[in-house]
């Protein structure tokens, strides 16, 4: 039997707590790491709970070391102490007057990854795109734009509040061998962002200018759907390399598709190619493929329009596990990650990345 980080997963949903939910259901397992036949995994509990949860923690062992082909488990009890940031940094405000078109220091290239709608899974392909892009070496940012729903920090793992040393500029994390922010590290991930258009674009200055993003090959900035405040701030405030289309392949969606396309071109905003996610889906049980959403839409709307098609993607429950897990499959040796990979050697290729 395989070991993978589902299996496991699996088991620690046998273990409750008195109120009787399983410390999976509430976000309490960070961190499994499988090494070989060992498993490592943080159970995150608050301080004062600290002492009274070592039953769980010795529950949560017992029961993974019942998993068939596993030699050692290794459990750790821990509690999150984010740093505090200086009072006097806000996220968030009017936007501060600037140039157009500034360069961030140390950043070679901006990519933007949009969509012209929601539920293509344009945040999955960036977070998997830009780990891709680490594994072959380049030095890689991912910025999540999308400012009402942040998901970045889930999907990479990540939940530690970035600090702010001297309340002006802020340490982003380190997660897969990418620094990543993102608005959703500052607040609960429950907490809605109730902001009009000003308040977004004041966020966006902040993160793309006070946040000490070091050197970098390229910044992947994962944008919200839709051709709202912050593409058009990102493309008239940042220099822009280039921006990626992610697409499935139905009408509806290249629909709105289209109109991304047609704001990035107003802007004078080269567009690099487009994606076509959720392009196919494979029975695991009889190997059949199918076309769920259509086939080959994204590649014909990219030969009409004259632009790179960059790769397929498929529609596949790995990928939303390893999301949903804070491990990109892209960070994985799955062979679903090879997608990833292609598309992250052709923007190398083309030294957009």
């Amino acid at each position: 039997m395989s070991i993978n980080k589902q299996a496991v997963l699996e088991q620690l949903e046998t273990v409750h707590l008195p109120d009787g939910k399983n410390i999976v259901a509430l976000d309490m397992v960070r961190a499994i790491t499988i090494d070989g036949n060992d498993v490592r995994f943080v159970i995150e509990v608050s301080a004062e709970d600290g002492p009274r949860m070592e039953p769980v923690r010795a529950a949560a062992q017992q029961v993974v070391e019942g998993i068939e082909g596993i030699e050692k488990v290794s459990v750790i009890l821990t509690s999150p102490s984010a740093p505090k940031a200086p009072p006097s940094l806000k996220i968030g405000g009017h936007p501060k007057p600037a140039a157009d078109s500034q360069s961030i220091p140390g950043v070679d290239r901006i990519l933007a990854i949009a969509s012209g709608k929601g539920g293509v899974g344009k945040s999955t392909v960036s977070s998997n795109l830009a780990v891709a892009l680490a594994k072959q070496g380049r030095r890689v940012g991912l910025l999540d734009a999308d400012i009402h729903g942040p998901s970045q920090p889930r999907m990479m793992g990540v939940s530690k509040r970035p600090a702010s040393p001297d309340g002006k500029t802020i340490i982003p994390l380190q997660a897969h061998g990418v620094t990543m922010m993102s608005l959703g590290l500052m607040l609960d991930e429950d907490q809605a962002v109730i902001w009009r258009g000003p308040m977004l674009m004041g966020a966006l200055q902040q993160m793309l200018g006070q946040v000490e993003w070091g050197e970098l090959d390229v910044l992947i900035i994962d944008l919200p759907p839709g051709t709202g405040d912050v593409q058009l701030t990102l493309a008239q405030k940042s220099k822009v390399t280039g921006a990626v289309i992610v697409s499935t392949p139905q009408d509806v969606a290249l629909l709105d598709a289209r109109k991304a396309m047609n704001m990035f071109n107003q802007l004078k905003t080269p567009i690099v190619g487009m994606i076509e996610n959720m392009s196919h889906y494979v029975c695991p049980d009889c190997g059949k493929e199918a076309h769920i959403f259509g086939h080959g839409g994204a590649r014909a709307e990219a030969e009409k329009q004259n632009l790179p098609f960059l790769g397929e993607i498929p529609l596949d429950l790995e990928i939303r596990l390893a999301g949903d897990g804070g491990t990109p499959i892209a960070a994985t040796d799955n062979p679903i990650a090879d997608a990833y990979a292609k598309i992250a050697k052709g923007l190398i290729d083309a030294d957009m990345a």
